[in-house]
């Protein structure tokens, strides 16, 4: 135990494992938030559709040689989720369909482009890297770890200032419009926040693991409260502290970043399940 203590005391010095946990912990909270209302109103597979998208649209970033790739990705990642959810529903291919579709397409684009056009000599490399944030969240460079910062900061004081809209419009649309409510522009709201925080996840656990950060969490404490705060609160928590263990571990065993906090996360959400098993008794 001591020779653990000493190895994550020198690897604290170095700038790379505070940069990731500092990162981490604001996605995974920023995660945790939406997912639960992602959760409750069954869209959880807009986050593995968008991942998908930003992966497309990285390629592209890469491809153009760009020194920084997030504010490109983050924009094309926020259009598609705004027109899924929009425009989406004015046409003959809506919902499930439209997002396969497009999630699937970008992917493959994505893929194409790096093969014709990437100097990098280790393309299978970068398209892991991508896929699954084995090193990335690892490389992070100061300006990203600020951008995050930022973009995490706004996410959290949106949640806070909507969350009686959204508490409304996930549980009773029809009652919520009813009282004044305009349901549409939420839902537009959900569709950006939901991109900004999958470009974001993306640096931590890769465009195809994205779905589970937000996922576990909040099925986890959806085993063990009832209540939508409660709920809310223990995701975040849940989160949070799967993430700062899979980074630990990760660092410590030498494991890839984002397979190892989903791993945590699968044991915790397999904990809960007994917790609440035995809490039903």
């Amino acid at each position: 135990m001591a020779g653990w203590i000493d190895r994550l005391a020198l690897y604290w010095s170095y700038p790379f494992v505070r940069y990731a946990l500092v990162v981490g912990v604001l996605v995974a909270l920023c995660a945790s938030l939406l997912g639960v209302t992602l959760v409750l109103k069954r869209f959880s597979f807009i986050g593995d559709g968008l991942s998908h998208v930003a992966f497309g649209a990285m390629a592209v970033a890469s491809v153009l040689n760009l020194t920084s790739d997030m504010p490109l990705v983050l924009a094309i990642t926020v259009v598609c989720a705004i027109l899924l959810l929009g425009a989406g529903q004015k046409t003959k291919i809506k919902g499930d369909a439209a997002l396969a579709m497009l999630s699937v397409g970008a992917l493959a684009v994505g893929y194409l482009l790096m093969n014709l056009f990437s100097a990098s000599g280790n393309l299978a490399g970068d398209v892991c890297t991508t896929l699954f944030g084995s090193t990335s969240i690892l490389t992070l460079t100061e300006d990203k770890v600020w951008l995050c910062v930022v973009l995490s900061a706004a996410v959290v004081l949106l949640y806070l200032c909507f969350y009686h809209k959204l508490f409304a419009i996930t549980f009773d649309e029809t009652f919520a419009a009813a009282t004044g409510i305009r349901v549409r522009v939420y839902h537009f709201l959900i569709a950006v926040v939901t991109a900004v925080v999958i470009v974001m996840a993306m640096q931590l656990v890769g465009s195809l693991l994205i779905s589970a950060l937000v996922i576990f969490p909040a099925v986890s404490a959806m085993g063990l409260f009832q209540s939508f705060r409660a709920v809310t609160l223990c995701a975040a928590v849940f989160s949070v502290c799967c993430t700062a263990v899979g980074i630990f571990a990760a660092i410590l065993a030498g494991t890839p970043v984002g397979s190892t906090i989903v791993s945590v996360e699968i044991v915790l959400f397999a904990l809960s399940c007994l917790a609440g098993h035995w809490k039903r008794r």
